[in-house]
């Protein structure tokens, strides 16, 4: 059973979509479904990762952090620390739902969305675990990483610069191209979600280049941390889960797949189905 819901954050509405089983007769552990950058909750990927959740027995939520999809906020303005509030906000919101059961809340992001629930899940004790398909932990490395050549990174630092003086002449923000923040390749691009943000705030460059997840992630152990990444990555660079993982402690593991890209559920997910639901029966199972 899927219901439209409604959840407050910061003066705030985000709009989200609650997934229930229908065999559910008492509370379940529940999983909370993040999008990437400047994507939403009804991106392809993100509902295949929702509906194999409920279908393995959990309930789930995915949602649109503020200034995507259906949400409140600036279109467009994605600062991270920002969005970890929601994170937070959506799982106080869980925990007082009835088909949720006490303490048993699982923060599973894609891409940005997964940089923003490592950093969420490490500061928040009431997350009781994190998976993390495709996601960063030094936001200045990534992107530079990204924009290799001397003169990408000068054009990279030079935008954002400018729109920093921009808002502080104008107090507006300076819009930027999305591929001109985080490239991707022309033959992935068709696996972003119908309505994601294209152009964004030079704030946000500047917000991304500050977040840095690795420093925090040591407080999620001994709580159990599952990085999954492509071995070959060409949109965020591989490294980015391997530092991760050596900054984790006792609780993580780090599994890189050759077989598929920075859009794990695109090709339908099969490996990478078999891989989360032992995953979740070792580490977040149904009956505890």
């Amino acid at each position: 059973m899927q219901t439209p819901v409604s959840i407050p954050s910061d003066g705030l509405q985000l709009a989200g979509v609650l997934h229930v089983p229908g065999d559910a007769m008492e509370p379940r552990p529940a999983v909370v479904v993040m999008h990437g950058f400047g994507g939403n909750k009804d991106g392809q990927t993100h509902v295949v990762e929702a509906l194999l959740y409920e279908k393995l027995g959990y309930v789930v939520l995915r949602f649109d952090m503020r200034g995507c999809g259906e949400s409140g906020g600036q279109p467009g303005r994605i600062i991270c620390q920002d969005q970890v509030a929601d994170a937070r906000n959506v799982v106080t919101w869980l925990t007082a739902r009835p088909e949720v059961a006490n303490g048993r809340i699982l923060l599973s992001g894609q891409s940005f969305g997964a940089a923003v629930g490592i950093f969420a899940g490490a500061v928040d004790i009431r997350v009781a675990g994190v998976v993390a398909l495709g996601g960063w932990g030094d936001g200045l490395r990534k992107s530079q990483d990204q924009h290799p050549s001397t003169e990408a990174w000068e054009r990279f630092t030079q935008t954002m610069e400018k729109g920093l003086r921009h808002r502080e002449q104008t107090g507006e923000s300076l819009m930027v191209k999305r591929w001109d923040i985080v490239p991707v390749p022309e033959h992935l691009r068709s696996h972003l979600p119908p309505g994601s943000i294209m152009d964004f705030t030079a704030e946000t460059m500047a917000s991304i280049c500050s977040f840095r997840p690795k420093d925090v992630i040591d407080q999620l152990a001994p709580r159990p941390l599952l990085l999954l990444h492509s071995a070959n990555d060409s949109v965020t660079p591989t490294s980015q889960a391997i530092e991760v993982f050596q900054h984790a402690g006792k609780g993580a593991e780090l599994i890189l797949l050759t077989e598929v890209d920075h859009f794990p559920f695109a090709d339908g997910g099969t490996r990478l189905t078999s891989i989360l639901q032992g995953w979740l029966a070792r580490y977040f199972p149904l009956g505890e």
